[in-house]
C-alpha cells in the first residue's frame, strides 16, 4: 500500500509559499499522490486551480483530482481541463469523481440537486468518449489529446451499494474516506465494492483507496478538532463537534497502527488529509509513513 497527501487547501493560511513548499515536499517524500478536490461555499482554494499548479511543481507523484463533483460542470470542458493538467503532469493524472454531499454547493452554482447520480453517469461516459477522440456539438475535437490512452482512470467517489453498482460500469476502483479513522468502516467499502465488480461481471480487480483527516505536530489533538469542527459544520454545528471530538489521528502512532490495518483491509492506497497547512507536519509525516518500510 502507498501513502498519498492531500494539498491542504480546507485548513487556513494555505498560500502561494506554501504551496509550493508542499508540493515539493510531497514530490521528494515516500509519498504516491498530490491531491485536492472540489467545495465551493468554504474558505478553500479551488481543486482543479491546485492540481494544475502541482503538476507543474512536481515531477514524480501522481496528480490525483479527489474529488471532481461532475454534475456541477459541462463534460466537455472537464475533458479538456483534465487532459490539459494530464499533459502539463507528464500523463500523470487520475481523478475521482462522484455526486458531492452538500446542497449548499448545488445552490450556489445554480445546479440542480435531482437527477445528479444520473448526471453523473452520463458525464463520466462523455469523457472517456471525447478523450477517445469523440467529436463535441460543433463536430469538432475537444482538445488537447491527453499523455494517457483513452484519458486519465477515473475512479468513483461512491460508498452506497447502488452507487458501487454504478461505478462497477465505468470505475477502475474506488476512492472513500473514513471520517474516524476506522479500518473496519474502509474494509466494508472495499469488499462491498470487490462484491459490485463481480456482479457486474468485472474480471479486473477495483482499486481501492481510502483517507482520513489528519494532523501531526504541536497541539495536534485540537488542530485536528477545530479544523474538522468548521469543516463539517455546514451539516450541523452539534454533529460536527462531536465527531471532531472522536477523531483519533492526532499522533504518530495511532496514523501508522491505521495504515497498517487498512493494509490488511486490501486498501492499494490511503490519502492522508492534512488539518493544518503548517508545513512543518510534512516532515513528522514523512517520518511516520517511512517508519512503515
Amino acid at each position: 500500500m502507498t501513502v498519498g497527501v492531500a494539498l491542504p487547501q480546507m485548513a487556513t493560511g494555505l498560500d502561494r509559499d506554501r504551496l509550493i513548499t508542499w508540493c515539493r515536499g510531497i514530490d521528494a517524500g515516500p509519498f504516491s499522490s498530490i491531491s485536492a478536490g472540489e467545495r465551493i461555499t468554504f474558505h478553500n482554494l479551488d481543486g482543479f486551480t491546485l492540481c494544475s499548479a502541482a503538476a507543474a511543481l512536481t515531477e514524480r507523484v501522481r496528480i490525483l483530482v479527489n474529488v471532481a463533483v461532475l454534475p456541477w460542470h459541462a463534460p466537455a470542458l472537464v475533458a479538456k481541463e483534465l487532459a490539459s493538467m494530464d499533459v502539463v503532469a507528464g500523463g500523470r493524472v487520475e481523478v475521482a469523481v462522484g455526486v458531492g454531499g452538500r446542497q449548499q454547493d448545488y445552490a450556489a452554482l445554480g445546479s440542480p440537486f435531482a437527477g445528479r447520480h444520473r448526471r453523473l453517469d452520463d458525464a463520466v461516459h462523455e469523457l472517456k468518449r471525447l478523450w477517445s477522440g469523440g467529436v463535441a456539438a460543433d463536430g469538432e475535437q475537444v482538445g488537447p489529446a491527453p499523455i494517457q490512452v483513452g484519458g486519465p482512470p477515473i475512479m468513483a467517489s461512491a460508498m452506497g451499494p447502488k452507487s458501487l453498482t454504478r461505478a462497477a460500469q465505468w470505475a477502475v476502483g474506488v476512492s472513500g474516506f473514513t471520517l474516524l479513522g476506522d479500518a473496519a468502516e474502509a474494509a466494508r467499502l472495499f469488499r462491498a465494492t470487490e462484491t459490485a465488480w463481480r456482479d457486474a461481471g468485472r474480471a479486473d480487480p477495483p482499486r481501492l483507496v481510502t483517507g482520513s483527516f489528519v494532523a501531526l505536530g504541536d497541539d495536534a489533538r485540537s488542530t485536528l478538532r477545530n479544523f474538522a469542527a468548521a469543516y463539517l459544520e455546514v451539516f450541523s454545528p452539534e454533529l460536527a463537534k462531536d465527531l471532531a471530538a472522536k477523531m483519533p489521528l492526532h499522533d504518530a502512532h495511532a496514523l501508522v497502527d491505521l495504515l497498517d490495518a487498512v493494509e490488511d483491509a486490501g486498501a492499494d492506497e490511503f490519502i492522508v488529509v492534512p488539518a493544518t497547512s503548517d508545513p512543518r507536519m510534512l516532515d513528522r509525516l514523512a517520518e511516520a509513513v517511512a517508519s512503515r518500510r
